[in-house]
């Protein structure tokens, strides 16, 4: 016999109906919920966050740093929260975080800022495709127009065309503000497309998302057209300090950097650096980031130069760092409170957010490529990493 979760149609977000649905499953299953049940979080306050809400899951929460930055948004030191259950992985960017500071900082910049929505529009032929794509370049003031009406924030920059046999697929890319924006190009796209299929005949339907945005997945586009903030972290390290803090002779680790991007290639993977999505999921489990994002977030493109003078230069950029500081999750009790920790929440404080992701990513590359060439990485993992059964 089929058992529905309980549920209630006027008063759902409360700890009464949590506790009923924490009893129901203890009946069901046998298992206890107590530490599911203990949190601080207002039951009342998470309406577009969560549905059948029971509890918590707490994830142990580290801090590191300073960090210290040189970007256009984020200046200064900051004291990175990272969520994770991983052992050593605080501790790496912390020791990537302590030689960089030593090294002058990292400097980070913001290049683009985009959010997309992705529809196709379908016609009887080729031909009428194309004609429909010198239609939008013409009217594109006016889808504009009425792609914002839906928003307060939302901007559309352009609209990318890829023509393939009877179809012309759209990508609407739109600034959004603080908020990562995809529920808000949604509608605005959909407000757009129905005005589109109302005044041009030739359109014989159109689907809302065709996949070509990519939603929550690893894509060439997206390494070269951004989704989110295409950002870059760089730093350079002095060789005596890399020998000093890193225990390696820079050629030796610019050595392993060339054998890295060769293995890169041949596996066809979408980033040549070691662990971005470590402190990436890390900071956004910390700080209320939608982390299935993570998947577009953590492609990357690290370079290395060894310097004339025999100091290291390494770079990291990441083209689509889907973050945000307002909406979503980060107003949730402890989010926002990490994100009050970095100075980054609320209005205007996304593109400082992002470098010092960024930044945070470049420290954990530089620490974790170190202990591969100083072959004390599985030591590492051994004096840090021994909560085991």
């Amino acid at each position: 016999m089929l058992r529905s979760v309980p549920r209630s149609k006027n008063d759902d977000y409360t700890d009464t109906m949590a506790v009923r649905r924490r009893g129901f499953l203890t009946e069901q299953t046998g298992a206890s919920l107590d530490n599911v049940g203990r949190y601080s979080i207002d039951v009342s306050t998470l309406p577009g966050n969560i549905e059948n809400f029971i509890g918590v899951a707490q994830v142990p929460l580290g801090i590191a740093g300073p960090l210290l930055i040189d970007g256009e948004h984020a200046k200064g030191e900051f004291y990175v929260p990272l969520a994770t259950s991983e052992g050593t992985l605080v501790a790496s960017y912390n020791r990537g975080m302590k030689m960089l500071h030593a090294a002058g900082g990292v400097k980070t910049t913001v290049s683009d800022d985009a959010m997309q929505r992705a529809p196709v529009f379908v016609f009887d032929d080729a031909r009428d495709a194309r004609e429909f794509g010198q239609w939008i370049t013409e009217n594109f003031d006016a889808v504009k127009g009425h792609a914002e009406t839906s928003t307060r924030v939302g901007r559309l920059i352009n609209i990318e065309q890829y023509a393939a046999s009877r179809f012309l697929f759209l990508r609407f890319n739109f600034t959004t503000g603080d908020a990562a924006g995809m529920n808000m190009v949604s509608k605005a796209t959909k407000v757009a497309c129905d005005w589109i299929r109302n005044v041009n005949p030739k359109v014989r339907h159109y689907y809302l998302e065709s996949n070509f945005a990519t939603d929550k997945k690893a894509s060439q586009i997206n390494l070269l057209h951004t989704r989110g903030k295409h950002v870059t972290a760089e730093a350079t390290i002095p060789a005596k300090l890399m020998q000093l803090m890193m225990r390696s002779d820079v050629h030796k680790f610019y050595r392993g950097r060339q054998i890295v991007n060769l293995a890169s290639m041949l596996a066809g993977v979408n980033n040549n650096g070691a662990h971005s999505p470590n402190g990436i999921t890390a900071m956004f489990i910390a700080t209320g980031q939608d982390v299935a994002n993570v998947v577009e977030s953590s492609a990357a493109a690290v370079y290395a130069e060894l310097m004339p003078d025999g100091d290291y230069y390494y770079s990291i950029t990441i083209p689509s760092l889907i973050v945000a500081t307002y909406g979503g999750g980060t107003g949730l009790t402890t989010q926002r409170e990490c994100l009050e920790l970095l100075g980054c929440y609320g209005k205007d404080k996304v593109l400082k957010f992002a470098e010092i992701v960024a930044a945070t990513v470049l420290c954990g590359e530089m620490s974790l490529s170190g202990a591969v060439a100083s072959e004390e990485w599985v030591e590492a993992h051994d004096r840090y990493g021994r909560n085991r059964p």
